[in-house]
């Protein structure tokens, strides 16, 4: 999943991103609201966690900003006031969560895997589709007790497909998620439908991906309907 990082404490930035990224999130960084603000005009992010004490931007502004721009992205504010009024204004202006600093990492992946199995209906750590299970805790695929032998990217974009079941997904949401932004002219279409082929193939030699669908002049949807 795509993190973005609103946090001026750069040392504190570099911790979180460091640590997120070894639970496999592609992590961005920001350190005013002013390039925060910049990044969110032109990216999408499935979490933005955001600081609301930042040197030129007031925090719940940029959350409000960002809430009509990036509407479907989960946001935690990250903040050092303890005040409730910042708290209450936060979660009504559409945040998901709110957590104080010092706070420990464990509970902030916890917390984002928690808004994670709310936001896309996720009751268990196991997802089932046709004859296979996805494991996303040990980044596994099971058919019958056979393990599939996917690439980190091949497993990335059968979970994002299966977070977003029954949704046609575009293909630049897909580079997104699992790429990170586009960079202009290196963007290709054709990079995405070359995976989705490769990842059908292998789950093919264990049993049939027909609910994997190309939508026409879309992109790509799991269908588990």
């Amino acid at each position: 999943m795509n993190v973005l990082i609103v946090e001026d404490e750069k040392s504190l930035a570099s911790e979180m991103a460091a640590f997120l990224e070894k639970e496999h999130y592609l992590v961005e960084l920001a350190h005013t609201g002013m390039e925060a603000s910049e990044k969110i005009a032109v990216n999408l992010y499935d979490f933005i966690l955001l600081d609301l004490g930042l040197p030129d931007y007031d925090g719940l502004d940029l959350l409000r900003e960002a809430k009509e721009i990036n509407h479907e992205a989960a946001f935690i504010i990250i903040t050092a006031r303890g005040e409730v009024e910042d708290k209450i204004k936060g979660l009504d202006l559409g945040a998901d969560d709110y957590i104080a600093k010092p706070f420990s990492l464990l509970e902030l992946n916890s917390r984002m895997a928690a808004i994670a199995r709310r936001k896309f209906g996720q009751r268990t750590s196991h997802i089932s589709f046709g004859e296979f299970i996805l494991d996303p805790l040990s980044r596994k695929v099971i058919c019958q007790d056979s393990e599939v032998d996917l690439t980190k990217k091949q497993f990335d974009l059968l979970h994002y497909l299966l977070l977003n079941k029954n949704r046609a997904l575009t293909r630049i949401q897909l580079y997104e998620h699992i790429w990170g932004n586009l960079l202009g002219d290196e963007y290709d279409s054709n990079f995405i439908d070359v995976h989705i082929k490769n990842l059908r193939k292998k789950l093919a030699e264990y049993a049939p991906v027909e609910w994997l669908e190309t939508v026409r002049g879309v992109g790509y949807r799991a269908n588990t309907e």
